[in-house]
């Protein structure tokens, strides 16, 4: 593939088998974090792939990095906003907080890593925008008022961008992946999994390279005539 690529959220659970994934296709990879130095230096040593910190909801912490790992690695080519975060509770008992932390780290998150990169991919005439959304986004889920207006948005975004883009060589499209074997869906209590598992025609979790061959496809040169779409990978939980 010989690309740029950056990944916001990219060292843990989906973010990390994406941004390996791209960097045994060939890529230049840089993986953004916000919170855990050491668990992102750990990674950094583990695949020698490039980590930058920043918050990916300030949009002039954005601006700042994004310039840097031009600096460093090239202009980004391929960016995937995968970036997010839970504050789960039923709407009665969510404060503002929770709900501003949710929709800024996973939804403006999108509009601020692609401003920064819309404009250099549209001078190059080459783009690649995937954006990752989630079967909550895409069918509701009690508790997660917050998290499924996020991610319902990120599909209208990348609809929206989509045609602006494909006039110049830049696609932009979206996952949406079921329940996956994270850290994040680990902390569901255990009685609860078992549910949610019950309720996954294959009968398991998703597993993060399940996402990242999805990523790969979508990224690839060869897919410039997909754009506007959203993959969803899920297990046959949700269909549409």
């Amino acid at each position: 593939m010989g690309r740029v690529a950056l990944v916001t959220g990219g060292t843990r659970g989906i973010g990390r088998a994406i941004c390996e994934a791209l960097k045994d296709a060939g890529c230049e990879v840089g993986a953004v974090y916000h919170g855990n130095t050491e668990k992102a230096n750990k990674f950094q040593e583990e695949t020698g792939i490039n980590v930058y910190r920043w918050d990916v909801g300030d949009f002039a912490e954005c601006q700042a990095g994004v310039s840097k790992v031009t600096e460093e690695l090239g202009p980004v080519e391929i960016l995937i906003n995968n970036a997010g975060i839970t504050r789960d509770g039923t709407l009665q008992r969510m404060t503002f907080e929770q709900w501003d932390a949710v929709i800024q780290t996973n939804l403006t998150s999108c509009f601020n890593m692609s401003r920064c990169v819309i404009e250099s991919m549209r001078e190059r005439g080459f783009g690649r925008i995937i954006n990752v959304g989630s079967v909550n986004g895409q069918a509701g889920q009690y508790g997660q008022a917050n998290y499924a207006a996020a991610k319902s948005g990120i599909h209208g975004f990348t609809k929206a961008l989509a045609q602006e883009g494909a006039g110049k060589g830049i696609t932009v499209n979206a996952i949406a992946p079921g329940y996956v074997d994270t850290d994040m869906v680990r902390a569901v209590p255990e009685n609860v999994l078992e549910k949610i598992i019950a309720n996954i025609p294959v009968r398991r979790l998703g597993r993060a390279e399940d996402i990242a061959r999805g990523v790969i496809f979508l990224a690839a040169d060869e897919a410039s005539f997909v754009t506007g779409s959203t993959l969803s990978i899920n297990g046959g939980q949700h269909m549409y």
